[in-house]
C-alpha cells in the first residue's frame, strides 16, 4: 500500500471527497427510513410492513448496531492498507452511531411508551434487554459530547482516548441487547456477536504485540480522526 499512499488520487480522494461521501453513506438509512415513511402513509400502506413502529425501532436499532461494528473496523483496515486517511472518518461514523441510537431509543420512548418517562424507568428496571441497551446507549452520550478537537484539547489526548475505549463496552453491551430482544433462535444476534468479537479479539492482540509507541503518536493518530 506504499505506493498508495503516493497516489495523486488517492490523496485528492482523502483531501476532498471521503469526509462529504461517508457523511451521504451515513445519511442514506436515514432518508431511506423516512422514505418507507413516506410510502406508508399515502401510496403504499404496507411499505414498512404490518407493524410500522415495530420495523422503525429494529430497523434504526439495527443500523445503529452495524455502524458501530464499521466504526470498529476503521482500526483494522488503517492497519492492513497503512493507510492513514481512514482515521479522519472514525469520528464521523461514531457519531452516526450514537444518533442512530438516539433515533432507536427516542422512537421508543415516543411511539412504545407515549412519551411516559416513568414507564422508560420501569421498563429499564424490569426488562434486561432494556437494560443492557439503556446501559449502551448513556454510555455513547459523553463519546458523541466529545467528539470534537476542542474536548480533545481541554481533556488531553491520553485522556480522551481512554474515554472513548467505552465503545467496546458498548458493542458488546449492544450485541447482548440485540440477543435478548430477539424472539427464539436467530442468526442474527450471533453473526453481529462473531464480528465484534473478532474485532475486539484483534485489538486485544494488537495492543498486547503493537503497543504505542509514544505519546506523539498518540496525539497525532486522534487529531487525523477529526
Amino acid at each position: 500500500m506504499a505506493a498508495a499512499q503516493r497516489s495523486p488520487f488517492l490523496r485528492s480522494f482523502a483531501k476532498h471527497w471521503m469526509k462529504p461521501l461517508t457523511l451521504i453513506a451515513l445519511m442514506v438509512p436515514g432518508l431511506w427510513l423516512i422514505w418507507l415513511w413516506v410510502q406508508a402513509l399515502t401510496f403504499n400502506p404496507v411499505a414498512l410492513g404490518f407493524d410500522p413502529v415495530a420495523r422503525t425501532h429494529h430497523y434504526l436499532g439495527d443500523t445503529a448496531l452495524r455502524i458501530l461494528i464499521v466504526s470498529l473496523m476503521i482500526s483494522p483496515l488503517r492497519d492492513l492498507t497503512k493507510w492513514a486517511p481512514l482515521l479522519q472518518i472514525r469520528r464521523r461514523i461514531g457519531l452516526a452511531v450514537f444518533f442512530y441510537a438516539l433515533a432507536h431509543v427516542a422512537a421508543y420512548l415516543v411511539f412504545d411508551l407515549r412519551g411516559s418517562f416513568p414507564a422508560l424507568w420501569e421498563d429499564v428496571v424490569e426488562r434486561i434487554y432494556i437494560t443492557l441497551g439503556m446501559a449502551a446507549f448513556l454510555m455513547l452520550i459523553p463519546l458523541a459530547v466529545t467528539s470534537n478537537n476542542t474536548m480533545i484539547k481541554r481533556m488531553g489526548a491520553l485522556a480522551w482516548r481512554r474515554l472513548h475505549t467505552l465503545v467496546y463496552p458498548v458493542a458488546v453491551l449492544a450485541v447482548f441487547h440485540y440477543g435478548f430482544m430477539v424472539k427464539g433462535v436467530q442468526m442474527g444476534p450471533w453473526i453481529h456477536g462473531a464480528v465484534i468479537a473478532l474485532l475486539l479479539g484483534y485489538r486485544a492482540w494488537r495492543g498486547i504485540s503493537r503497543p504505542d509507541s509514544s505519546f506523539r503518536t498518540r496525539l497525532r493518530q486522534v487529531r487525523g480522526a477529526a
